[in-house]
């Protein structure tokens, strides 16, 4: 995922510049970082085409997940919000991820 990707997610203006590029990309790595953890593989080297060696080519609804994750990072930097009521949306990031979880037991 890129910072332009992120920002289209969040419908960033050109108007606003560059000068959050670096805090975006941080946000996009820990979103990915997460949401790797969360399925036990790496997204972008889960996928590759036959035969030929990894490369980006993330499902897109794994895209989404990171996305949804880093905006709402970028867009709520502090661990909690003050006088905020707001509700996990349906089909978010938790509902993607289980989706492609790989579940064992034993």
């Amino acid at each position: 995922m890129t910072t332009a990707e992120l920002k289209e997610q969040i419908g960033w203006s050109a108007d606003l510049g560059t000068a959050d590029d670096a805090l975006m990309g941080r946000k996009i790595a820990a979103a990915q970082d997460h949401i790797e953890r969360l399925l036990g593989f790496a997204i972008e080297t889960t996928y590759p085409p036959a035969g030929e060696p990894p490369v980006s080519t993330v499902p897109p609804s794994l895209k989404e997940a990171v996305l949804q994750l880093a905006a709402h990072w970028f867009e709520n930097r502090e661990a909690t919000l003050v006088g905020v009521s707001a509700q996990e949306i349906p089909f978010g990031v938790w509902a993607i991820v289980n989706e492609y979880r790989e579940y064992s037991f034993g």
